[in-house]
């Protein structure tokens, strides 16, 4: 499944610029981070921006 509303990607990225030792490649963990850091209520939109997180973290990085 892709991840496309741009809100999901921008407060992801936001949030890993912000706390980038608070992620992992564990998706149960950064749901519970997400919830903590936002105030965010809806259920979904917590759970995509958690998966968005997690595959950023999991995936290799970059060589720049």
């Amino acid at each position: 499944m892709a991840i496309k509303p741009a809100y999901v990607k921008k407060t992801g990225r936001t949030l890993m610029e912000q706390y980038p030792d608070a992620f992992g490649p564990d998706f149960e963990h950064n749901k519970e981070v997400v919830m903590e850091l936002t105030n965010i209520e809806s259920k979904g939109v917590r759970n995509r921006i958690a998966g968005y997180v997690t595959r950023k973290m999991a995936a290799p990085q970059e060589a720049n």
